[in-house]
């Protein structure tokens, strides 16, 4: 089953895009796979804030941040109360609708 993720890329612009809930994919992943500016450089291991994002709606509960990604980041650029990193926010049918924006990047 597809469910639908609104995100805004750097520049503003809104994406409604289809996300898988069957296939094991994380929020990371969805963006690379809509060509969607996400390094992902770590490769999903929480290791880079390269597909650090900013959840924009409350109603969507997530899982806990793990040590690993509150470390990562307390070293990351542009941090807010609602940063996360998308390589360890799991697709699910919970997250119909969710609305994120990508984090700018640093230079």
């Amino acid at each position: 089953m597809d469910i639908k993720i609104t995100i805004i890329d750097r520049e503003g612009e809104a994406h409604v895009v289809d996300a898988p809930t069957d296939m094991n994919m994380n929020l990371m992943e969805v963006c690379k796979m809509h060509e969607l500016p996400v390094e992902g450089t770590c490769g999903g291991m929480a290791m880079c804030a390269s597909c650090h994002c900013y959840i924009l709606d409350k109603a969507h509960v997530l899982q806990e941040k793990s040590y690993d990604e509150e470390d990562m980041l307390d070293q990351a650029f542009f941090v807010e109360d609602n940063s996360r990193l998308g390589c360890q926010i799991p697709i699910t049918k919970e997250l119909d609708g969710m609305e994120i924006k990508l984090a700018p990047q640093a230079d």
